[in-house]
């Protein structure tokens, strides 16, 4: 039992414990880390102590908890969709942060140059269980066909412009189609529990350039892609979560 708020206990050797009462609101990885080393297993009651101002009502309580003992294999596809900053990396990482193994897909650039963006890489690093896997490539279709457990994806927006230019499609978009439908169908026939973060494009201005365009009309097409193979879609607009019927 977590005897105080931010207490994360040791489990004891070659336990398996029948219930466990954990400071789930602030340390849900907590719940990941003792099912990674067999402490909690399916059969574990899994309830949740010092619940206070740090979650906003009982009814998020429920809404995470229904994600935490969910079942840690898929196949499942989640597809997050939100502004800049809206934390959608953030629900993201809370939706599987009681699974014992965790491969976190990052499509993102890696740049040695720009002192901002690996500040910001850092920060999502150390945000993160120590223990989750990482792989940073473009390569997202490959992934999905051969993963299994949990995988986070982030982002699809990214993954985008990589595609974008390998496919040199920015002056004619339909060079990007082959890619796209490559990743729909890996979505499509994945065996693990993915949870994918994509920008939402609809609600900014219109970009003023044609290769800007055809990127927002690229992602919007490719989010509504994801969103038909998913079960679960959602929205995040400031840190709170709207899900998508």
């Amino acid at each position: 039992m977590a005897a105080a708020p931010g207490a994360a206990p040791e489990p004891g050797d070659g336990v398996e414990y029948d219930a466990v009462l954990l400071d789930l609101v602030g340390s849900p990885e907590h719940l990941g880390y003792l099912r990674r080393v067999g402490a909690a297993t399916s059969k574990t009651e899994v309830m949740a102590v010092h619940v206070d101002h740090r979650i906003s009502s009982p009814a998020e309580l429920e809404r995470r908890m229904a994600f935490w003992e969910a079942p840690q294999e898929g196949p499942h596809r989640t597809l997050l969709l939100g502004g800049a900053r809206s934390g959608k990396s953030a629900e993201a990482e809370l939706r599987l942060a009681a699974c014992p193994e965790v491969l976190y897909v990052a499509t993102g650039p890696v740049n040695d140059d720009d002192a901002e963006w690996n500040e910001r890489v850092t920060a999502h690093r150390l945000r993160r269980p120590a223990w989750w896997r990482t792989a940073e490539t473009t390569d997202l279709a490959g992934v999905l066909e051969t993963a299994t457990g949990a995988v986070l994806v982030d982002g699809i927006g990214t993954w985008l412009a990589a595609a974008m230019d390998e496919a040199a499609a920015w002056d004619d978009p339909a060079l990007v189609q082959p890619l796209l439908d490559d990743l729909v169908a890996a979505w499509r026939t994945t065996r693990a529990r993915v949870v994918a973060v994509s920008d939402e494009v609809g609600l900014s201005l219109v970009p003023a350039t044609p290769s800007g365009r055809a990127f927002r009309d690229m992602l919007g097409q490719i989010n509504r892609l994801l969103a038909a193979e998913s079960e679960d879609a959602a929205l995040v607009v400031a840190g709170r979560v709207t899900e998508l019927a």
